[in-house]
């Protein structure tokens, strides 16, 4: 490819707020969307997919291919999401089933769960390396060149009123976004820089401590094992915690050394792909033993969501204790609903 950015580029990157929503004229927000972060090289007829850490993607969402040559330029590099819209908006855990090695496998998932490519940036046209323009000036090439664009690319929207981005906030959680991004509006595009704002919802949870994950090097505790049960009684593997230092892992080892048990798998419900230690198509080779423990204890989480109402899209955060909470206590009804909208009203569109 002959592009002014190389294919193994980082992409811009964000650091999590502690304060909220920032304010003010120098901010712009967009919707942050719950997917797989994506550059788009395209050179004539060759188009590139390339994952944040400079993974190849483009065999595994073969669709989007043609659509991208179906763009006016014929030469250009574009930032963006690749995501899958399900029944009750996005669908991570359909994604992550695109990630397979057998070609026929993909092709079927392609037509079956077909991806969406939503495009907030645009690095390159022609000969012509964008980075160093504003943020408001690269939307204005964005917007020209993806007007009129169909399914599966999208252009994402973005609003500068904070009102309007506190509505978004409350409103596409719904339809299964992370939250927001707000990015300066005269920021130029940094490769690998945080310099980008995320504001995630954030919630907590009374987990069951049903087992731990051993360190890579199976030296000490890399994370501790959730569970929730249902309305029948029977538990459920939801996630895991690991924001512990070096002395409070030693000391949780000992902790949970008197209850070790062991637990026959038939006795997981649901998917046996969401069992502690289960492997994905991210952690090939990476160890994954773990042991289990008697469900007796009882901690206080963070987490952001729960993705497909069964598992906690991303780690959650250690709070404290709950020696006053039983463990039949913790159930999935805690957990907050949030009212569905659709995926499509985000694009103005139903």
């Amino acid at each position: 490819m002959k592009l002014p950015i190389p294919v193994d580029m980082e992409p811009m990157l964000s650091a999590i707020s502690e304060s909220g929503i920032p304010k003010g004229d120098s901010w712009e927000y967009e919707p942050k969307w719950d997917g797989f972060r994506t550059l788009v090289f395209r050179d004539g007829d060759d188009v590139q997919l390339m994952s944040r850490g400079g993974r190849p993607m483009t065999r595994y969402f073969p669709e989007l291919v043609e659509p991208i040559r179906g763009l006016r330029s014929s030469r250009l590099v574009l930032d963006g999401e690749i995501v899958i819209v399900g029944a009750n908006g996005l669908d991570f855990g359909a994604l992550q089933m695109r990630l397979h090695p057998a070609a026929s496998r993909v092709k079927m998932l392609s037509e079956a769960t077909p991806s969406w490519f939503v495009a907030f940036d645009i690095l390159a046209e022609g000969d012509e390396d964008l980075r160093k323009l504003p943020l408001g000036e690269r939307r204005k090439h964005l917007e020209k060149l993806l007007k009129g664009v169909k399914r599966p690319i999208f252009l994402t929207p973005y609003t500068r009123d904070p009102k309007t981005a506190d509505e978004w906030f409350e409103r596409f959680e719904g339809a299964g976004l992370d939250g927001l991004i707000a990015k300066s509006w005269s920021g130029q595009y940094v490769p690998g820089k945080r310099l980008w704002v995320k504001i995630k919802h954030q919630r907590t949870a009374d987990c069951v401590v049903i087992g731990w994950r051993k360190t890579a090097d199976g030296s000490t505790l890399g994370a501790l094992l959730l569970g929730l049960y249902d309305k029948k009684g029977e538990m459920h593997y939801v996630g895991h915690t690991s924001s512990f230092n070096a002395a409070e892992r030693k000391e949780l080892v000992a902790k949970l050394k008197p209850l070790e048990t062991r637990i026959p798998e038939l006795e997981w419900r649901g998917n046996p792909g969401r069992m502690p230690g289960g492997l994905s198509r991210w952690s090939r080779g990476k160890d994954t033993e773990w042991v289990a423990v008697k469900p007796v204890l009882v901690c206080e989480v963070t987490y952001d969501k729960l993705e497909a109402g069964e598992r906690f899209r991303h780690a959650t955060g250690f709070l404290r204790w709950r020696t006053d909470k039983p463990p039949k206590k913790c159930t999935f009804e805690q957990i907050t609903s949030v009212a569905e909208f659709d995926v499509r009203g985000i694009f103005g569109s139903k």
